[in-house]
């Protein structure tokens, strides 16, 4: 075999971001509104565990067989002493997989697809150590816990029944996809294990908040649809540079003054937005490039577009629609003229209080003293 045919540990680093196609289908203020949420959320979480135990008595075992790898491997390459060869690819998707503990003796993969099988446990991955990239959508999942693998740099566990982010703790993991589960609480993350990680997959689970999400050099969160009320926990995410938060139910903008500097794309499409003066609070992002805020109330006001541009003076876009040069040039205008009125809104007191100082009381003269040499009768 050729130089050519054999492929490095190098080759394969640059390409692993590739082999990861994430998945982006999903799904989908007060006390009493937050209990009625809870009360659906344990009603759909029985409702779903009952129809799983149905499909569980309808699913066969089917684990994965000797005579079934031949299909399923690929792309040889030389082992990391370069003394001998192996196949480091298996695409093992949609074959009604119930059981991989083969796949522990595998342990050259780098490239693993496991995607829409029936698997509840995937436990025997912790003897591949060289993977690289880890596809196991669409399956029976309720963990996605691993031992720690010290080169996987993309998983994707979209589509499962995973309920909690403890476990997953790779020292080279960039990207992680966990949309369209049955997360409602961010625990369990190990910061100083995901120190990589640059994109975050949480679309479609049950999420109420943000808080939890230790991350600092995080840069794309994918939140939509889930349920989250408030932005509160934002000011963890230090680096962040784009924020999907649509199909949630955030009435309020307010945050920390501590905002992500760098956050230039911002999706708030279909939340419950409805009052004006919320956009004021992203006017704290210096860096704020692009907006969407179509399909909440607010959108619906007459100067909705000319006040988003006044207050974020960053902005390029809105609502899939740049802004032209007139309009910034409108915008800042708008901007000058409410600056000097509240210069003169700051003045006008001061000068009332000048006018309406007490006149100091005038001192009177002393009467002078009698002469003693005055003549009197």
């Amino acid at each position: 075999m050729s130089d050519q045919e054999d492929e490095s540990y190098g080759e394969d680093d640059n390409n692993a971001d590739s082999e990861l196609d994430v998945d982006d289908k999903y799904a989908g203020n007060n006390d009493d509104e937050e209990d009625h949420d809870n009360e659906e959320q344990n009603d759909e979480d029985n409702e779903k565990e009952m129809d799983e135990e149905e499909e569980d008595e309808k699913v066969r075992d089917v684990p994965l067989s000797n005579e079934m790898l031949p299909e399923c491997l690929s792309l040889l390459c030389k082992t990391g002493d370069g003394l001998a060869h192996a196949f480091v690819r298996l695409d093992a998707s949609e074959k009604e997989l119930t059981d991989i503990k083969i796949l522990s003796s595998y342990i050259y993969l780098r490239y693993v697809d496991l995607s829409k099988n029936n698997l509840r446990d995937i436990s025997p991955l912790n003897s591949l150590t060289h993977l690289l990239t880890l596809k196991a959508d669409f399956n029976k999942l309720t963990s996605a816990k691993l031992d720690e693998l010290p080169y996987l740099q993309a998983a994707s566990f979209s589509n499962n029944n995973i309920k909690t982010l403890e476990g997953v703790g790779h020292p080279m993991l960039e990207q992680l996809n966990l949309n369209v589960n049955n997360i409602s609480v961010i625990s369990g993350l190990e910061q100083d294990r995901l120190m990589r990680l640059h994109t975050l997959h949480l679309r479609g689970n049950s999420l109420t908040s943000l808080i939890g999400l230790d991350l600092p050099n995080l840069k794309v969160i994918d939140l939509e649809a889930n349920k989250i009320r408030s932005l509160k926990g934002l000011d963890m995410l230090k680096n962040l540079v784009k924020l999907l938060l649509s199909e949630n139910l955030l009435e309020s903008l307010d945050c920390s003054e501590d905002v992500p500097k760098y956050l230039e794309h911002i999706d708030l499409r279909s939340n419950n937005i409805s009052e004006l003066v919320e956009i004021k609070h992203l006017g704290k992002f210096p860096s704020l490039k692009v907006l969407t805020l179509a399909e909440n109330p607010i959108s619906e006001q007459e100067d909705y577009r000319m006040e988003a541009l006044v207050v974020v003076t960053t902005l390029d876009r809105l609502d899939e629609d740049d802004y032209t040069q007139d309009e910034k040039l409108e915008a800042k205008q708008v901007r000058e003229e409410r600056l000097i009125e509240e210069q003169q809104q700051q003045e006008e007191p001061k000068l009332e209080e000048e006018e309406q100082e007490p006149e100091e009381d005038q001192e009177q003269e002393p009467e002078p003293d009698a002469d003693p040499y005055e003549f009197t009768e």
